[in-house]
């Protein structure tokens, strides 16, 4: 008998159908945001690759926080996983200085309220990770909070946790990460709450669409640094004087093919597995 799911909803590069009244399928496509706004571009086999390397982190991070992941699909780009009641925050943590950390210091040396060393340069590594929590806006842009805000939205209690939770997993990436070239700069993670009220980590997990990776053996603070990530898309958009509002602009075929590059790159260094065997059986990232 055929498999009956509901479409739930769309995200920018996701849509989510429920399997059950316990299970959800989340499906990446291989659409690509920029500033918030899907662009007209895709990037191929993109939501392949997030999906593999998110459930990559998720096998290998369990014993840090359980997770949504109950399984994948044979097309490598779904994946079953629980119902949540979501958190309404989004928790960013970083090791570098950059994005919005960096404007916000260059504002006001702090950061989501937290103040930082006074001299600090443009993607310079901060003396220790930081957690700067931000809204997850329904429209418009996330802004960032700090932590009494988010306290406010999510309680003083689950806030420590989340934060203490969130650091330890960027600290097991960015190790994991440095051993294989890449340097973690920051990276944006979702967490929800099971039916026992167990906090649990949902959504996607050290990506190139939720981090910023930057090449090791290329880094240099003081500016903007070379990348694994999306940001390639960021600069080539912000090169057009595009206002950053729909509708975005086409990308050339040089740099979706950049993107696709450094998408597949970050994915064979970070698992060590070859993307080609990946496509071939997805569930060799679970091993």
């Amino acid at each position: 008998m055929p498999e009956t799911l509901v479409h739930v909803a769309s995200g920018k590069v996701r849509e989510l159908f429920a399997i059950d009244d316990e299970r959800l399928l989340l499906v990446a496509s291989d659409r690509v945001s920029t500033f918030d706004v899907v662009l007209p571009t895709e990037i191929p086999d993109k939501g392949r690759i997030l999906t593999g390397l998110s459930a990559f982190w998720f096998a290998r991070t369990r014993g840090l926080c359980p997770n949504h992941l109950l399984g994948l699909r044979p097309d490598g780009r779904s994946t079953e996983c629980r119902r949540l009641e979501m958190l309404p925050l989004e928790c960013v943590v970083r090791g570098y200085l950059a994005g919005s950390g960096w404007k916000d210091y260059t504002r006001s040396g702090s950061t989501s309220g937290r103040a930082l060393p006074e001299g600090l340069r443009e993607s310079e590594r901060l003396p220790d990770p930081i957690f700067t929590p931000s809204t997850k806006a329904t429209a418009g842009h996330d802004e960032n909070i700090d932590a009494d805000q988010a306290a406010a939205l999510v309680g003083k209690e689950r806030y420590e946790e989340v934060e203490r939770t969130a650091l330890a997993l960027y600290r097991f990436a960015a190790e994991h990460a440095a051993a294989r070239g890449i340097l973690i700069a920051d990276t944006k993670l979702e967490f929800g709450v099971d039916a026992d009220g167990q906090l649990v980590l949902a959504d996607e997990a050290f990506t190139p669409d939720s981090s910023r990776f930057w090449p090791a053996d290329a880094f240099e603070p003081g500016g903007a640094q070379p990348s694994f990530d999306k940001q390639f898309v960021r600069d080539y958009c912000e090169s057009l004087g595009w206002e950053k509002a729909p509708p975005g602009p086409d990308l050339p075929g040089e740099v979706v093919a950049g993107t696709r590059a450094r998408y597949v790159e970050a994915f064979e260094r970070l698992t060590g597995i070859g993307f080609d065997e990946y496509l071939a059986d997805p569930t060799v990232v679970l091993t």
